[in-house]
């Protein structure tokens, strides 16, 4: 099936994704609609309701997993407790297995196989979406079929290595390997680390990428900054050799795209290692340094990060919330997590939601798990959400330029202002501008809005996000700005209007 990414603009340029942990998912669709439900005959409100908002719906852990993998993650007596504390009525048979521990890049027959993934995809074709799924570069599971056929495609070690580091070393077959492994954490025991400079590693990438690309639309790469040949020979050292001459994603992401033009490559990547990236072809990376200063800084160190450059920005994926984070409302708080999500809703790029964000879920599910509790949903947070998300999703919205706003205090004692954030977004003649009380004082300042002639008469500022409409002298917004004036915490969203 040809992918239909090109089709629409919206994809391109500020889509937005809904991530969905699939195995939990699908089973808690069973528990309400009382019935056994795959991705074969998913319900068609599910298309229309649950995804109404949202451009490409990523379809986390549909791969075969790993037999080993899951006996690992059944036997951790640590993630034990993280099991028992989420689910009061654990037992062994919830653990799945990490979904990152890949045995087969072939759809799980549990979740429907091949064909129910076909079946998926056609349907969210007719609604106008897109599928994105996992792929993992940096390594596979303990037992994958390559660990046999292609062993010199993994990185290997010695006896001494297996000796002296049990914990990121493992015999297989008269082998030794290594763990998959990022320097700052233990080593992923359920995996084989895979030698990012093996001719043979590359090629099978590909392979495994084309064969993606036949049946998704994209794919969201784990970790992708691992197989960097400068963070790849820092990380290993002796244990490889000469880096290749051109970098991993350099060499492989043509190669996918030369046949599969459309096929959009998002990075999950750190150590500030998102221009790089982009550079070798990525069409998205995460912004994870939004996330951080969302959680722990404040408006302007957000500010700061959002001076970079236009073609930066615009291909960054801005969250609040995923597999890997905490639930936003229990790492940032309810308030603190709505202005953040009006922040990362409105930016230039990729948003991406969590299934459940929307409910105000607060529990984190460990990803070796298949089933989820039953958790409380926040009725204000989901009209909330529907609000936003509704504002957001016209086609007015995003578009055309978009610029940060001065700020100026009321007098020269207040500080206060430091917490307002505001942009302006403007598309033929649609103009929204966003200010955010980001802070937990209220915020007293004087806006200028730059780029919009405002001249003389009356100008029409409709909050579409309070439901209010707010009336201004064009010359007075002109010389003095826009006064505005913000509880802890909250927003305006205007849609801006001259009256002749």
């Amino acid at each position: 099936m040809k992918s239909p990414l090109v089709k629409q603009n919206s994809i391109i340029h500020h889509p937005r994704i809904l991530e969905i942990n699939t195995w939990p998912w699908l089973k808690g669709l069973s528990f309400k609609y009382k019935r056994s439900i795959s991705l074969f005959n998913i319900p068609p409100e599910i298309f229309k309701v649950q995804f109404k908002y949202y451009d490409i719906i990523w379809l986390m852990g549909v791969w075969e997993r790993s037999a080993e993998g899951r006996e690992i993650a059944s036997k951790d007596t640590c993630l034990e407790g993280e099991y028992k504390k989420i689910l009061s009525d654990f037992s062994p048979a919830d653990v799945i297995g990490s979904p990152y521990s890949i045995y087969n890049y072939r759809v799980d027959s549990i979740l429907g196989g091949e064909e129910g993934l076909a079946v998926f995809r056609r349907n969210l074709v007719e609604t106008g979406k897109f599928l994105l799924l996992d792929y993992v570069p940096n390594h596979l599971s303990l037992d994958n079929q390559l660990i046999f056929s292609k062993p010199e495609m993994f990185l290997s070690g010695t006896q001494g290595d297996l000796r002296d580091k049990p914990n990121e070393y493992f015999s297989k077959r008269g082998g030794i390997y290594a763990h998959g492994k990022d320097p700052y954490f233990p080593p992923w025991n359920d995996t084989v680390q895979i030698n990012a400079f093996s001719s043979d590693a590359r090629q099978v990438a590909i392979d495994t990428l084309l064969n993606i690309a036949s049946k998704s639309d994209g794919v969201r790469c784990d970790m992708a900054m691992l197989l960097l040949n400068d963070i790849f020979k820092k990380i290993w050292d002796d244990k490889v050799g000469k880096p290749p001459k051109m970098d991993f994603w350099e060499e492989i992401i043509p190669k996918v795209k030369k046949k599969h033009p459309n096929f959009l490559f998002i990075a999950e990547v750190y150590w500030e290692m998102e221009w790089n990236l982009q550079q070798q072809g990525f069409d998205y990376c995460y912004d994870k340094r939004l996330y951080d200063r969302l959680l722990q800084g404040n408006a302007q160190s957000v500010k700061a990060h959002l001076e970079a450059d236009w073609d930066f920005q615009r291909k960054l994926v801005r969250f609040i919330e995923n597999h890997d984070e905490q639930r936003a409302v229990d790492a940032f708080g309810k308030r603190k997590s709505m202005a953040a999500a009006i922040i990362m809703l409105t930016l230039p790029g990729a948003h991406l939601m969590f299934d459940g964000q929307v409910n105000g879920y607060s529990k984190k599910l460990p990803i070796q798990l298949g089933r989820a509790p039953l958790q409380r949903e926040d009725s204000e947070l989901q009209e909330f959400y529907e609000n936003l998300l509704d504002i957001t999703s016209n086609d007015d919205f995003f578009g055309g330029k978009w610029r940060l706003c001065e700020i100026y205090p009321l007098n020269d004692n207040d500080n206060f202002y430091l917490s307002l954030l505001a942009y302006l977004w403007q598309f033929n003649n649609n103009n929204h501008l966003v200010v955010v009380n980001y802070g937990a004082y209220s915020s007293k300042a004087h806006i200028k809005i730059n780029g919009l002639e405002f001249g003389n008469g009356e100008w029409i500022f409709e909050d579409v996000l309070n439901k209010k409409i707010y009336l201004y002298d064009g010359k007075n917004i002109h010389d003095f700005g826009l006064f505005v004036e913000l509880s802890p915490w909250k927003a305006h969203i205007f849609k801006l209007y001259h009256r002749p």
